[in-house]
């Protein structure tokens, strides 16, 4: 797993999985932690995605929401939401909404 920062947004790189949680809970606590106080995980490069990794999702996104901060998952692919429904955490993820093109 690979993590770019860009302002408040985590772009991950590579496979989401118990071996990586720690550092992206590192990262995400970290623009918590910064004045905007919001993160958004862009996940487009995210390969695959285990119920680990989709715990520390809610996890934070609850966090983010108790203290007044927010957090949303940006282009989660297919396998993800897939995963995310299959282990009943969808409800518990924000993921941000796009506008539909013509």
């Amino acid at each position: 797993m690979e993590i770019t920062a860009d302002g408040s947004t985590l772009v991950l790189h590579g496979a989401f999985d118990v071996r990586s949680t720690r550092e992206v809970r590192d990262a995400i606590n970290a623009c918590l932690a910064g004045p905007d106080g919001e993160v958004v995980i862009d996940m487009s490069d995210v390969s695959t995605i285990d119920v680990t990794a989709l715990r520390l999702l809610a996890v934070a996104t609850r966090r983010a929401w108790l203290s007044g901060h927010h957090l949303t998952v940006r282009n989660p692919g297919p396998a993800v939401r897939r995963m995310a429904h299959l282990a009943r955490l969808a409800h518990a993820i924000e993921v941000e909404r796009v506008a539909a093109t013509a």
